[in-house]
Formats: C-alpha cells, structure tokens, sequence
C-alpha cells in the first residue's frame, strides 16, 4: 500500500485531518531542505509537499516565485530535489513525500526517467500543476504501475464531469485550490469551500485536502472541520526568505507555525 493511502487510513482511525506543509527544494539552500523536512514532521506534519523548483511557475504567487528562484540560484534541479529526497529517506521511511511542480522539467527529463527517479527515491504521489487530465495519461499511468499515486487539482470552477473524471485518474488525494487566484492570495471564504467540498464527495471517495489562503492556526482549524486534509504553502515559505539567513531560527519559527496548526486542528476535531 503506498505511504499516502496508509497515513490516510491512519488518520482516520483517530479521527484527525493530515496537516500538509509544502515548501519548495532548495529553497533558502539546498543543505537546509532535508533539515526542515524532518522538522516539519517532528511539528506534526502528515505529509510533506515538496515543490520542484521551476523558472515560470505560474500558479504561484511572488513568495513561491521568488522561493523558486533562491533555489534555481543554488543550482536546484529535478534530479537534485530526488537527491533530497532519497537524503530524507535514510532517516525518514514512513512519511509520505509528494513532489509538486511543473512539466517542462519532467519533460526534459523523460517520463520514464522520471518514473524511475521518483520511485528509486521514495517519492510516493507526484502533483503536476499544468498538466489537466485529459492529456495526463502518458503519466499517471506508469507512476500508477509504479506505486506512485497521481495527484490533482480542482477548483472552485470545475464542473460535476471534470471533478469525475480527475478524480478516475487521481490517488492518494484531491488537492481543492480553495480561491481563484495564486497561491498566497487573499483569505478564503469557509462556507464555499465547504459547499464545494460536499459536491466533490458526491462523485468521489478520495480524501480532500485544502489549499491556498491557510496562512494562520485559526482557518486551518476552520478547513479541518470540513476537509480530510489542510496544505499550508506560501506562509511557511514567506518565513524561509525572512529568516534564511539564520537557518536554525527558520526551522524553529517554521515548526512552531506547524505545530500551532496541529494544535488548532485537533482542538476543532474535539
């Protein structure tokens, strides 16, 4: 069973919601991402997003770009952040690792190469920001034959026969954008991402987690009474750039904002 699908379980057994913190690799420098990762677990992260460094990423918000291009300055690659994480796994074989960014980079590389990566490194779900369904096969289907589960985005605006068919395609989980706009944005509106929610459970059985504008403990204790899991991104990176250079206050301040989150969830879930 992939580490997803068995961290979900989990989490049910207990009658929590997977906290989801993304940071992206290589980001303020390559040597301080694995560091982080394991403190982002030892705060109570679930499942760690790990971002794949990309020049045009154009989903994101200016603190996610400008994370991209401390890391691109650095050298940071596709092959480097599977370097990461294989680094990660030699201490860490439990917590799921999803990768997510962009497909030129996995382009250039070739899909077979990449599947292979992936899974030599103990990747366990792969998010391709720009990559809609309908052109997703040649993908997702040999990360599935490998273990590895293809992740997707839906939106406010995604109709009933898009949710269903991204989410025949999808496993591990759906990743709900929950504002129309970049990550980083304004502040999110509970009682429609709840509406939505409920509409995309009608059509799948898929766990659901939540996305851009979680930027503090309170709303991520909001989403968790609603969704199966909370990602938190841009607030964590935008502290990264503050704090880059004093690496070991970075790590602390960035865990203590997790473990505020993980608190807070808990404490809505009674």
């Amino acid at each position: 069973m992939n580490r997803i699908d068995r961290r979900f379980q989990e989490l049910r057994r207990a009658g929590r919601q997977a906290l989801i913190p993304y940071i992206t690799a290589g980001d303020p420098r390559p040597d301080l991402t694995v560091p982080m990762l394991h403190a982002l677990v030892e705060a109570g992260a679930d499942i760690l997003e790990l971002g794949v460094p990309f020049s045009d990423p154009m989903a994101d918000g200016p603190v996610i770009q400008k994370a991209c291009e401390r890391a691109l300055a650095h050298g940071m690659s596709l092959r480097g952040v599977l370097e990461l994480v294989r680094d990660f796994r030699r201490t860490d074989a439990e917590t799921p690792v999803v990768l997510m960014g962009y497909l030129n980079p996995i382009e250039s590389l070739g899909y077979d190469a990449f599947v292979a990566g992936v899974r030599d490194a103990g990747v366990d779900g792969v998010l391709t920001v720009d990559l809609p369904p309908e052109e997703a096969a040649e993908l997702t289907e040999p990360l599935k034959a490998a273990g590895i589960a293809p992740i997707f985005l839906l939106a406010p605006t995604s109709s009933s026969a898009r949710i269903r068919r991204t989410a025949e395609l999808a496993q591990g989980y759906l990743y709900y954008v929950s504002l129309k706009g970049v990550t980083g944005s304004a502040a999110l509106n509970v009682a429609e991402v709840a509406d939505k929610l409920a509409e995309i459970r009608a059509l799948t059985d898929l766990p659901l987690g939540v996305g851009f504008g979680i930027k503090d403990p309170p709303t991520a204790a909001a989403i968790a009474r609603v969704a199966d899991a909370v990602v938190v991104g841009s607030t964590l990176v935008a502290k990264m750039g503050e704090l880059a250079d004093d690496p070991a206050r970075m790590r602390r301040e960035v865990a203590e904002v997790i473990a505020a989150m993980r608190r807070a969830m808990d404490e809505a879930r009674g």
